[in-house]
């Protein structure tokens, strides 16, 4: 199983474009100013790439994933990524008015899963669903809670 989120991906796409192509029409018409001042072909240089170092910084939002298999799970968000075996695992979950789900470690630690956003509604509900069938398949019998009689959580 692998999961990424849907709406922030969406807008961290539309808003590098966005960026992109602001900064890049600034560049284009910073040559024409009706202030006197002198804008150089280095000046519009620099504006153009300001966009582009921009609208890369807003794609580091598409990067979180959560890999759900055999060997274990690997979450990556912004700047990481950490493998979690399966001995390690004491589920998934997602308190109520998080905006992120999050991987129960041992000690009441826990790794946040950015992947899993509630703003993806239905989709982070169908997420938190495969991975908890999954966890049931691979995880030993032990690390596995037993959600029966729990309320769905979000």
């Amino acid at each position: 199983m692998e999961v990424k989120s849907r709406k922030s991906s969406r807008y961290a796409i539309a808003t590098a474009i966005l960026l992109v192509v602001a900064h890049s029409t600034v560049a284009i018409l910073l040559r024409v100013s009706p202030t006197g001042v002198y804008f150089r072909t280095a000046d519009q240089l620099a504006m153009a790439g300001l966009g582009l170092l921009l609208g890369s910084l807003a794609l580091v939002l598409t990067r979180p994933r959560i890999r759900v298999g055999s060997a274990g799970v690997a979450v990556r968000n912004l700047l990481s990524e950490r493998l979690i075996e399966w001995d390690l695992v004491r589920g998934l979950s997602f308190p109520e008015g998080a905006m992120w789900a999050r991987i129960d470690i041992p000690d009441d630690e826990f790794i946040i899963v950015m992947a899993i956003q509630s703003n993806d509604r239905d989709y982070a509900v169908d997420a938190v669903r495969k991975f908890r069938a999954l966890e049931r398949k691979y995880a030993p019998a032990a690390s596995v809670p037993d959600r029966r009689g729990e309320p769905e959580q979000k």
